[in-house]
């Protein structure tokens, strides 16, 4: 039993490379996007104070219904196979449960969508603009081919956290209930998060999704970064040059450890002294942010198992 959540885990991964995300229609997160997008003009035409208990609230029901479904699904999983039982039992349970687990994540189609930018790059600075433009929220009209890239590794970077190291991390500690309510808090900071017209109904999403994802993003940080003392040094400093308390720890380790430099003009430049991205760049950063995620994913399995087999 205590290898159920390892087991789901490897399996959400195996089947995220083989088969992709699910169809729209039956995708979690885009019920998710769906939900709150239901509130968003409501919220964002009441005066401060009660856009942001409006939007608490609705936060607050959203998550709970959100956990509440995955626990329903993974307790009727655990009863109906009683993955205890035998082997084929818990390789049954497993199964099912990655397959639940999968498009909580997003590993992929994150890596494809990044290292499309490279090859949009290769027909035009317009192209790449563009495809760039699908991973952020940044105004890409104005970027030149260097900026592009460092704000596709920039991206890679904080998405290896938010879309892979912390529902794994979620999923180790609470199981399936953990991964949705994580992705769900993730999905709200990522619509609501942002300091213009969402900024009062968005407050308390920007918050929770600081509060979940600040050791899951220094995970990743430590998956990217490695055993080197001294670039932890400089991480803690380079880090915390982003305003957002987690973003920056994935993002100065993927610049300290290709020795690149990552900027959004001005707001921040992470590891400055460091070369400018260019054409292999990325493909370099992917391979180091596959790694990073292997390695993430292999301690959080053990973390898992390790959690149930004490208790």
């Amino acid at each position: 039993m205590a290898l159920l959540l390892p087991l789901a885990m490897g399996i959400a991964l195996l089947v995220d490379r083989l088969l992709g995300e699910p169809p729209v229609w039956c995708h979690p997160v885009v019920r998710m996007g769906r939900y709150l997008d239901l509130f968003s003009a409501r919220l964002a035409a009441m005066p401060p104070a009660q856009a942001f208990l409006g939007g608490a609230m609705v936060w607050l029901f959203g998550a709970l219904m959100t956990a509440a479904l995955a626990l329903s699904l993974e307790l009727a999983l655990i009863h109906s196979l009683q993955p205890w039982a035998d082997w084929p039992a818990l390789l049954g349970c497993a199964l099912l449960l990655g397959l639940l687990l999968k498009p909580l994540l997003a590993w992929a189609m994150l890596v494809d969508e990044v290292l499309a930018v490279e090859r949009a790059l290769g027909e035009s600075l317009a192209a790449g603009r563009s495809q760039l433009a699908r991973l952020v929220s940044r105004d890409t009209s104005a970027l030149d081919k260097t900026a592009v890239r460092e704000a596709a590794i920039e991206t890679l970077a904080e998405n290896l956290n938010d879309s892979v190291v912390a529902p794994l991390f979620w999923f180790a500690i609470a199981g399936l209930p953990g991964a949705a309510l994580y992705r769900f808090a993730n999905t709200a900071d990522a619509m609501w998060g942002y300091r213009d017209h969402r900024e009062w109904f968005g407050k308390w999403a920007a918050r929770a999704d600081d509060v979940l994802s600040w050791i899951p993003a220094r995970i990743t940080a430590s998956a990217l970064i490695g055993l080197r003392p001294q670039a932890w040094l400089r991480l803690i400093t380079e880090a915390r040059r982003t305003p957002s308390p987690n973003s920056g720890w994935p993002m100065a380790a993927m610049a300290l450890r290709l020795n690149l430099r990552l900027a959004k003009p001005g707001v921040y430049a992470l590891n400055a002294t460091g070369s400018a991205p260019l054409g292999g760049e990325l493909l370099r950063a992917a391979g180091l942010a596959r790694r990073a995620m292997l390695g993430a994913a292999v301690m959080l399995a053990f973390a898992a198992l390790s959690l149930r087999l004490s208790t």
